[in-house]
């Protein structure tokens, strides 16, 4: 059950939105971030305002169903519609008990993706490699903008490391899941036993914060220059265009290299730096809030293993919820991923609605 007096809140607060919106007293920047909240509980608004006539229509219903003097069908349509009522009735307190869940800020932003190599050596390369495939051919079904910020190749077309931002309409609560290690087992080429092997990359996303969101103190920066250098140390060029980037308050350190230009390289470090300083303060403040907490889904670390990609048995399992899906192929080419990303965000919000 929903406390009365909160369902009340969702109505009152419309009303006084509406009234705030219709005065001239409004500044344009409240005005926004007022109009957005009045949008979202306009579509709950019907939904609060019938979960308060429930009681009075079932009582209603009750008292034919109970009165002596009803006729058999006046009775028997009254324990049908009875029955229709408790089933709206529940599908409406599920709707409006995820509309009063704790809302996640960050879930609106742009994201930071960082998919790294781990163990496996070639093969886990390789596999990074068809993550970030995988990842670009998801941004491409959804028109959703993937910019590259930084890649280390490593031999025969795999990837060390790559780091890329995603742009588009509520990324970061599409992509949250997918932080920690994702594990392949397939039969590499070189392979001439035909032995499938095990290896791993890593996958972190990170909520793209706005200026405002973080604030950097350039005495709290230190910023090293270096030269570039390619495969077997070899010079990218003559000058010192790397950057290093240190936070010291919170110890975070990127390094920047991928572009001949020191003042892009220090903005690309910066950007880098600026969405894992954001995690780094989200995650003090959960830690802060409960010292028990549990992620509903996993800790969202990069150490857990969170999904195995089964080449030869063509199927990928998240082990956080325990769903398999038979199409390996298709998810590689980002054709199935939202069924994926769907299962999860339903679990976490039942686990969230278990704890309401």
């Amino acid at each position: 059950m929903i406390p009365v007096d909160k369902v009340r809140e969702i109505i009152s607060r419309h009303k006084l939105l509406e009234k705030e919106l219709s005065s001239d007293v409004v500044d344009k920047k409240k005005f926004a971030k007022i109009s957005k909240e009045y949008s979202d509980l306009n579509e709950i608004l019907d939904n609060a305002r019938e979960y308060l006539s429930f009681d009075e229509t079932e009582r209603d219903l009750e008292k034919i169903i109970n009165d002596s003097k009803s006729d058999l069908e006046m009775k028997e349509l009254a324990k049908v519609e009875l029955d229709e009522l408790n089933k709206h009735k529940k599908t409406n307190e599920r709707k409006l008990k995820l509309f009063l869940l704790p809302k996640d800020d960050a879930d609106k932003k742009n994201a930071i993706i960082e998919i790294r190599a781990g163990t496996g050596g070639l093969e886990a390369s390789l596999f990074a490699s068809d993550l970030f495939k995988m990842y670009e051919k998801v941004s491409n079904k959804k028109k959703w903008i993937l910019e590259l910020i930084s890649i280390s190749k490593s031999d025969a077309g795999g990837l060390k490391e790559v780091i890329a931002s995603i742009k588009g309409e509520n990324i970061y609560s599409s992509l949250k899941f997918e932080s920690g290690v994702h594990r392949v087992q397939r039969v590499p080429e070189t392979e001439t036993q035909g032995r499938v092997h095990t290896s791993a990359a890593t996958v972190a996303v990170l909520p793209e914060p706005e200026e405002v969101d973080v604030k950097i103190d350039e005495k709290d920066l230190r910023i090293d220059v270096f030269r570039s250098s390619g495969p077997g140390g070899q010079s990218v060029n003559t000058t010192d265009s790397a950057v290093r980037i240190t936070h010291i308050p919170s110890g975070i350190v990127v390094s920047q290299q991928d572009e001949k230009s020191q003042i892009r390289n220090k903005e690309k470090g910066l950007k880098i730096l600026r969405s894992r300083i954001y995690e780094y303060e989200r995650q003090k403040l959960d830690e802060a809030r409960s010292k028990d907490r549990k992620n509903k889904i996993g800790t969202g670390d990069r150490s857990e293993r969170i999904r195995t990609y089964n080449f030869s048995q063509g199927r990928v399992t998240d082990h956080r919820i325990n769903l398999t899906l038979h199409k390996l192929e298709e998810f590689m080419e980002g054709e199935i991923f939202d069924e994926m990303v769907d299962s999860l965000n339903l679990h976490a919000q039942e686990e969230e609605l278990k704890n309401l």
